[in-house]
């Protein structure tokens, strides 16, 4: 048997006691986290991914204050944990929606969501009480003061604009805070029910302004077409009937003018019209003024040989 002497046992006491510190003082951080240690109340290191040794009672890791919200009953509500491990990860920050009052004041409901990372994770514990919190506060009054420059028909058309605007104004505040805003994305804009239906009958008359605008441009074209189709018509005629004039005075050289030419080639003209007048009745009367024209046919003829 063995005997334990107050030597011995003395010293397996403080073996014991060591053995417990160091067990307990031992931290493992995961990959992606983060640890702030402060010793006797002082930043002291900040701990990365791997196995450290901290001492019992003198070292201690600084809680970080995390703003979550929680759907309970419909509604969402804010809920604060802490935790003395930092998530370097990107983290997604989705806000509740919040009234906003637009440049043309109008009411609307406005919810936006941020993606951040802790990039420094002492000032995101030491330099700010609660890190989520005040990046939504920062975001809710951003917000409101982008919205309150933009009527509403611009704000509905400038969701990436008022995005790239909040990303940059976040970004220079959270850089005091150890933290980077990767992006911000405005989720819905909701507008009261009585200007939503106003927007409705606005765009429903836009369209049919558009389409009587479009059917009125169609018509004119149509018009100018038919009326340049003419115009080519007239000037085709017009050069037949000079070539015309020009080769029976050829044929008949100085026997014959040039009226009674274009009274021959009137006369053919209305030559071709009769049958078409003689389908609208039974009788056809025929005015004098024709009857002279004609009769220059047979007077043209006698004089130009080729006509015979």
């Amino acid at each position: 048997m063995i005997e334990i002497t107050p030597i011995t046992l003395l010293l397996l006491v403080f073996a014991g006691i060591v053995a417990i510190f160091f067990i307990k003082g031992l931290v493992i951080v995961q990959q992606s986290e983060a640890m702030v240690i402060e010793r006797l109340g002082q930043y002291s290191r900040t701990l990365d991914q791997g196995l450290h040794l901290l001492i019992p009672f003198v070292d201690r890791p600084r809680a970080i204050k995390m703003r979550r919200y929680q759907t309970i009953e419909g509604q969402q509500l804010p809920v604060t944990l802490d935790t003395i491990r930092i998530d370097r990860r990107e983290i997604v920050a989705d806000f509740p929606k919040i009234p906003v009052i637009t440049k043309d004041n109008v009411t609307v409901l406005v919810d936006a969501a941020l993606y951040f990372q802790i990039i420094t994770p002492k000032d995101a514990v030491l330099a700010v009480e609660n890190l989520i919190q005040a990046i939504e506060t920062l975001t809710q009054t951003s917000l409101r003061s982008k919205v309150g420059e933009m009527e509403l028909d611009k704000l509905l058309e400038s969701r990436a604009d008022i995005n790239t605007a909040l990303t940059v104004t976040l970004d220079d505040a959270g850089n005091k805070w150890g933290t980077k805003i990767n992006r911000v994305e405005v989720q819905n804009i909701i507008v009261p029910d009585e200007v939503e239906r106003a927007m409705r009958k606005q765009m429903t008359a836009e369209r049919e302004r558009r389409a009587t605008v479009t059917t009125a441009q169609g018509q004119k074209e149509a018009q100018i077409a038919v009326a340049e189709g003419e115009k080519q018509a007239a000037i085709l005629r017009a050069e037949g009937q000079r070539k015309a004039i020009q080769t029976l005075m050829e044929a008949a050289g100085s026997s014959i003018k040039e009226e009674q030419i274009l009274s021959y080639l009137i006369a053919l003209e209305y030559m071709k019209t009769l049958p078409d007048i003689a389908k609208e009745g039974e009788r056809v009367f025929v005015p004098y003024e024709a009857t002279a024209l004609l009769g220059s046919i047979g007077s043209i003829k006698d004089l130009i040989p080729s006509l015979k």
